[in-house]
């Protein structure tokens, strides 16, 4: 389930709370008092058999004799009591509980696990949501809900925070209340038992309430329903998260590279920027993410201009922006000009702007107005310190009147304030709190605050820019590479060879070395013989995961004798170190000489939590002392692929210096798509190393590789964070002139595709299928109509068979589903030259076999009255149509799939 029946848990009109208690301090009290107390219109029930009233209202024995079901249950009572309670609010027609009960999952005993399975089981028949248990409650101060034991009632505002830890909420709500910041909802999800992190992403995203999202996450659950709701969230509104628990004492040992050296907070962030939300990484930066949020305007660009009357503090201010890959406005000779006539002949003549230390308010105003008209500044930072001969809060008071003076100018300005000191600054910060100007205590925090907004605006166009084309045709032998790793599991073998390793690379187009394998020395000295020149030999050992460690590694061997010396030289060698790993003999490959190439590592690990994942970076044998590495999801494209690898520092190697060329950056982005894809298909792929994998500007080459196999209970594609693009959907048809088209998943590649079937749309054609006139298709919405979450939309396209780097698309078919599957929104679209041969019937026909496979309860549209043609495919199709009451012009269309 996901966001069924939340509702009535997040706005209710009555509550019951099972616990209730007069006696002062305890939970029962606190709760009691906190319902009765935020402003709640609804009605309120007290549940105690031992009391007859409590907060001047009358208390019932039992959930059966209360006047009506209540909307939300609040439970506090001991564990043991808690399924039955469930169940008897359930069988009543209650749809919600918060079950601030400790003693479940965080208590480990299988008694605990049973009373938590039995409270899941008595909600499941009634679709009852549980938030909790094991938490804080809820707040929600726009109709005046506090359900939970918070110590402060927090004030009405537009950020969602939701957290599993009630001590950072208790601290974040003390702490904003203090600095006047607001709240649409404040949520505790405690064990998450049922309404976890995507429940919330998926309700909050919609709720216009929620301006912005702020999450406090210490672990996740459904790691594919988190990414698809964090995906959709972002995308609507900034979502900000920290994560506790960074460095874990108990990593877990890996056999190969990739292993060590993918931690799992390194996945984590990568699900963040993958999913468009910014990651914050610790209470600071929280409390900063929640000033930022509900203060700041919205701006583009990442020019900062600095204001200070102290040199010191605006170089301080420039060092940390710097550090934090921010950058300084160029200040205009426009503004240089105007500045020159407002300040002393002493201030900075650049950016950071150094006022002096003695500027009067009035210098502050003229030059804040000044760099306020300067096109070349995005944003402000307004620092001051205190002095005896400017009073701090007039000069607060004046940079609030200059900026509601601007007025546009301003507002399209990020504004961001540090007032230094204690007791001055007090009434400066109360100032711009009031008139919501973020304030932040140092100048080193506006910083932060200020690049937390440019990173998510970063993250943002990451997330709705258009990846080009494949510049390659792409067709993996698939069934090569299953054959090799089903060989190996039927063997019950964990490893594949190195030669098996490199076959399934090969099978999926990645180019190797060749290399032979030898089972003595002898045999290894007759393949050196017939290769000829410079070789590598390497010992052959599944038990041996990384050869030069135990140096199984030669390189460089001129002849046949040197092969077969070295090769039994090693043998003995191995042997006396480790007496009980099986050698299996040796591989000989040639010695490859590239002196611009660089090494590399491309690797897949499997992440508990989320699945596959790709790692990248600078290969060779200390890949573990270098660190530099950067972590992707699956599935990847070319622009996915190119950002992964710009997140590593060996990206500036490749990009050529000091005379050396560039690398063919293009094939790297392949190798990491090939990877890709070869996760996608095979689900048995547990681990992968390519390292070195070569690059330079001839292309790549891997020189080694390593393979784990390990059955896999699930389907390849259900194994990823972020469901694939669905191939089984694709479809060759033949039309009745003998034209063959394709019908296949649409792809984010298709941006200018569909932008171009857009383009030859009449005005009228437009209205008809978009219900209102729009002079072009703005690339933000094609974006958000071609990249799709394959989990709960779809869409379908027609286009020529043949591989295109940029195809031309004739028609498109899809459908959009709530998070519950419940209901799902179709719309079509045929181009004009291509009605009348029945095209829309067959895409509709195969949306609707789609929908009903994926479980969509009902198909719905929105069609113009005066749209005949869609009207008549409906009615073959079975839909019924009623009037829209909010437009007669409308008609709603719907089929139920049950």
């Amino acid at each position: 389930m996901t966001i069924r029946n939340l509702d009535f848990m997040f706005n209710p009109s009555s509550v019951a709370l099972v616990g209730a208690s007069p006696k002062r301090g305890s939970i029962g009290a606190v709760l009691a008092h906190n319902l009765v107390h935020a402003g709640f219109q609804g009605e309120i029930f007290f549940v105690n058999p031992k009391y007859s009233s409590i907060e001047g209202l009358p208390v019932y024995p039992d959930p059966d004799s209360l006047p009506k079901a209540p909307d939300l249950a609040v439970i506090a009572t001991p564990p043991d009591t808690v399924p039955q309670l469930i169940e008897t609010f359930g069988k009543r027609g209650t749809r919600s509980a918060v079950v601030i009960t400790a003693g479940f999952q965080e208590v480990g005993s299988e008694e605990a696990k049973r009373l938590c399975d039995q409270m899941l089981e008595s909600a499941k028949p009634h679709l009852l949501r549980i938030l909790g248990p094991n938490c804080m409650g809820i707040m929600v101060p726009g109709i005046g809900l506090n359900s939970s034991f918070g110590h402060v009632q927090p004030l009405k505002g537009n950020i969602a925070f939701v957290a599993q830890s009630g001590a950072v909420q208790t601290s974040v709500l003390d702490w904003a209340t203090s600095r006047g910041i607001g709240f649409s909802h404040f949520v505790s999800v405690g064990n998450m038992s049922d309404v976890d992190f995507g429940d919330m992403l998926d309700y909050l995203a919609t709720e216009s309430s929620a301006k912005s999202i702020l999450l406090y996450i210490e672990n996740i659950t459904h790691a594919r329903k988190f990414m698809s709701a964090a995906r959709a969230a972002a995308r609507m509104k900034p979502v900000v998260v920290v994560k506790a628990g960074r460095h874990a004492e108990a990593a877990r040992a890996a056999a190969s590279h990739t292993g060590a050296l993918a931690g799992a907070d390194e996945v984590y962030s990568a699900a963040f920027m993958r999913a468009g939300m910014l990651r914050v990484m610790d209470m600071q930066a929280l409390f900063n993410a929640v000033e930022t949020l509900a203060m700041s305007h919205q701006f583009t660009g990442d020019r900062l201009a600095i204001l200070t009357n102290g040199g010191g503090v605006g170089v301080l201010a420039t060092d940390v922006l710097i550090d934090k890959k921010g950058r300084l406005a160029e200040l205009s000779p426009e503004t240089i000009g105007r500045l020159n006539s407002v300040l002393p002949r002493t201030w900075s003549h650049n950016n950071p702007v150094d006022l002096i230390g003695d500027a009067p308010p009035e210098r502050y105003a003229d030059a804040l107005q000044a760099l306020l008209e300067d096109d070349g500044v995005d944003a402000l930072l307004v620092l001051n310190c205190p002095t005896a001969v400017a009073s701090s809060t007039d000069v607060a008071r004046v940079v609030v009147d200059t900026l509601k003076k601007s007025g546009l100018k301003a507002l399209h300005r990020g504004i961001f304030t540090s007032w230094l000191g204690a007791d001055s600054a007090r009434e400066a910060r109360r100032i711009f709190a009031e008139n919501r100007i973020p304030s932040y205590e140092t100048p080193d925090e506006a910083v932060r605050g200020f690049m937390q907004m440019v990173r998510y605006r970063r993250s943002q166009e990451m997330l709705m820019e258009t990846p080009p084309s494949i510049p390659e045709v792409f067709e993996p032998e698939v069934d090569i590479a299953r054959e090799i790793v089903n060989r190996a599991l039927s063997q019950g073998r964990g490893w594949l060879s190195e030669l098996e390793a490199k076959a399934v690379l090969a099978a999926y187009k990645i180019p190797t070395v060749e290399t032979y394998e030898a089972a003595t020395p002898e045999e290894a000295g007759k393949i050196a013989a017939r290769l000829g020149g410079s070789l590598v030999l390497k010992i052959l050992s599944p038990d041996i995961p990384h050869k030069s460690d135990v140096e199984g590694v030669a390189l460089d061997l001129k002849s046949a004798e040197i092969v077969t010396q070295t090769a039994r030289l090693m043998e003995e060698r191995i042997r006396a170190r480790m007496p009980g790993a099986m050698l299996s003999g040796f591989t000989v490959q040639p010695m490859v000489n590239r002196p611009n190439a660089r090494e590399l590592i491309v690797g897949v690990s499997d992440d508990m939590q989320f699945g596959p994942v790709i790692l990248f970076g600078h290969g060779g044998t200390a890949v573990e002392i270098i660190q530099d590495k950067a972590i992707a999801f699956p599935p990847l494209n070319l622009h996915l692929a190119r950002e992964v690898m710009a997140r590593t520092r060996v990206y500036r190697l490749l990009e050529g210096f000091r005379g050396k060329p560039p690398a063919d950056m293009d094939a790297i982005a392949r190798t990491l798509i090939k990877v890709s894809q070869l996760v996608i298909d095979m689900a048995d792929i547990a681990e992968l190393d390519i390292n070195p994998l070569l690059a330079d500007e001839q292309g790549v080459l891997a020189l080694d590789a390593r393979i784990r196999v390990a059955q896999s209970h699930l389907p390849a594609s259900q194994r990823l964070a972020i469901c694939p693009y669905p191939k089984e959907l694709e479809e060759t048809i033949t039309l009745p002139g003998g034209q063959t088209l394709l019908i296949r998943p649409i792809r984010p590649e298709d941006e200018p595709a569909f932008q171009a079937l857009f383009s030859r749309l009449s005005m009228d054609e437009i209205r008809m299928r978009f219900l209102h006139f729009m002079k072009y298709l703005s690339h933000d919405m094609a974006a958000r109509l071609t990249q799709i979450d394959y989990d709960r939309e779809m869409a379908l396209v027609l286009c020529e068979p043949a591989v295109q780097t940029e195809p031309e698309l004739y028609g498109v078919v899809r459908f959009a589903a709530d998070p519950d599957k419940a209901r799902a929104e179709f719309a079509i679209l045929i181009r004009r030259d291509m009605t009348g041969m029945g095209l829309g019937p067959m895409l509709m026909r195969r949306i609707i076999k789609y929908a009903r496979n994926r479980g969509i309860g009902e198909l719905f549209g929105e069609v113009l009255a005066e749209n005949a043609p869609m009207l008549k495919i409906c009615e073959a199709f079975g839909f019924k149509k009623r009037r829209d009451p909010d437009d007669p012009g409308v008609m709603i269309v719907s089929l139920p799939l049950g």
